[in-house]
């Protein structure tokens, strides 16, 4: 049995880096790269109207088997342009990849659009991304990860957050649990400390700041 080629593909989620390498993925598939800008075409649903839609896909691909449609932020199409594309996910063209970009939240009255295109497109979902602060910071140290807070730690430095401000937002994070007050003294303690290394030049700050990380994760097994 010839298995059925994926014409249209559904990307929902708010990982813009990840869905742009899958993006990136298909054109590989699916485009020769010389011949890319003349088969290849990205819309924004909030300036497409149907007839351009229309037109679009019914262009023939130019020296290939395949042309591409990307719809960037498919979630604003208008109820007509839902419509149709539905209509067409049902019996798309074979010159046709049809790729709909789903890039935030989806408002109440596009989720039926989605649960039914679904029905006929190869899905992908890509987690909203991770929340770059101090408190996720402090959260990825509570479950004992330190690789992925050092990672966290140094992408913190790389965005311009200064070292004070990760120490403070530390301490704010955990100087109210109540729930173990031995363990909230140790972690204010060791904060204490990376801040006097930093201050007097003992260390230089992204050292002093991922020895703390890595001590902070280790108080695992003397509070178990």
């Amino acid at each position: 049995m010839v298995k059925k080629e994926n014409l249209v593909y559904l990307l929902i989620g708010q990982d813009s880096l990840s869905k742009d390498i899958q993006l990136r993925r298909l054109k590989q598939e699916f485009l020769a790269k010389e011949l890319e800008q003349f088969n290849l075409d990205i819309l924004y649903a909030s300036d497409l109207n149907l007839l351009d839609l229309q037109e679009k896909l019914s262009c023939l691909p130019v020296k290939t088997r395949k042309r591409m449609i990307v719809i960037k932020e498919a979630q604003d199409l208008k109820e007509d342009m839902q419509d149709f594309v539905l209509e067409y996910a049902k019996k798309p063209l074979n010159q046709n990849i049809l790729v709909l970009d789903i890039d935030r939240k989806s408002p109440k009255e596009n989720n039926q659009f989605i649960e039914r295109i679904s029905k006929f497109a190869c899905v992908s979902r890509f987690k909203e991304p991770v929340r770059l602060d101090t408190f996720t910071l402090s959260r990825q140290i509570d479950l004992h990860r330190p690789d992925y807070a050092l990672r966290l730690l140094n992408q913190l430095l790389k965005n311009g957050e200064k070292p004070e401000r990760i120490l403070g937002g530390l301490r704010y994070a955990w100087e109210r649990d109540i729930t173990n007050s031995l363990k909230t003294r140790k972690r204010i303690k060791l904060i204490l400390g990376c801040d006097i290394e930093i201050k007097t030049g003992r260390l230089k700050p992204v050292f002093a700041l991922e020895k703390l990380v890595v001590k902070l994760c280790g108080l695992k097994e003397s509070f178990s």
